[in-house]
């Protein structure tokens, strides 16, 4: 548990307290430092067992066994909450200062309810993110012109039916008709467990390091 402060303003707003998980790749001292993901987990891992956060993703397929070439941030969201950009942003910032991530390296993941966020958080922070991948996402209702320099890959089931393959349809569409770069992956078989296949493939990850945002 970490209490951080976010600001707005040059004033504190508020504090806030996050939990997480941090994994760190074996060349920790690269020039220029290191790359970042953050990855937001689903609804059923909310709560205060951060071993929970191990359930998917990619705390999941480190915890078995894979080595992954970025840093990996993985908060947990409080019981009964949802994530918040502003507070997510703060934790963000803490690990890049802490560690001293590539600023120009930050990527975001997440699935289901993390995915949602992972919308969300790109919109309010456009310029913070190289690339994203949201996961079997519900739509969000924000300004897809804020996404079209960010480059998206973008995962879902077709048998989804917690979170329709029309949600996902809906954002490409909207980002690719603002001038965006997406990548929209469907799983024909798959139904909501879309991370599965997603989070086990390097390709994913190697995609992620492919992108800089040169502004930042």
């Amino acid at each position: 548990m970490i209490e951080l402060r976010q600001h707005f303003a040059g004033k504190v707003m508020r504090p806030v307290e996050l939990s997480y998980l941090l994994y760190l790749p074996k060349e920790s001292g690269v020039a220029g430092g290191l790359p970042l993901l953050l990855f937001l987990h689903g609804s059923g891992e909310r709560g205060n067992d951060l071993a929970l956060i191990k359930t998917h993703g990619p705390p999941h397929v480190i915890e078995k066994g894979m080595e992954l070439p970025v840093v990996v941030l993985a908060p947990q969201c409080p019981q009964d909450s949802m994530w918040h950009a502003d507070s997510l942003m703060a934790l963000v910032d803490h690990i890049t200062q802490r560690y001293g991530i590539d600023r120009k390296r930050v990527y975001v993941t997440g699935l289901s309810m993390g995915g949602y966020a992972t919308w969300v958080l790109t919109a309010e922070y456009p310029e913070r993110f190289a690339a994203i991948a949201p996961v079997c996402a519900p739509s969000a209702s924000i300004e897809a012109s804020r996404l079209r320099y960010t480059p998206v890959w973008c995962f879902h089931g077709a048998m989804d039916d917690v979170v329709p393959l029309e949600h996902s349809i809906r954002m490409v569409r909207r980002i690719r008709d603002a001038g965006g770069e997406v990548r929209f992956t469907v799983y024909p078989d798959a139904g909501h467990d879309s991370w599965t296949q997603t989070y086990d493939q390097p390709a994913l990850y190697e995609w992620f390091l492919m992108h800089r945002r040169e502004q930042v």
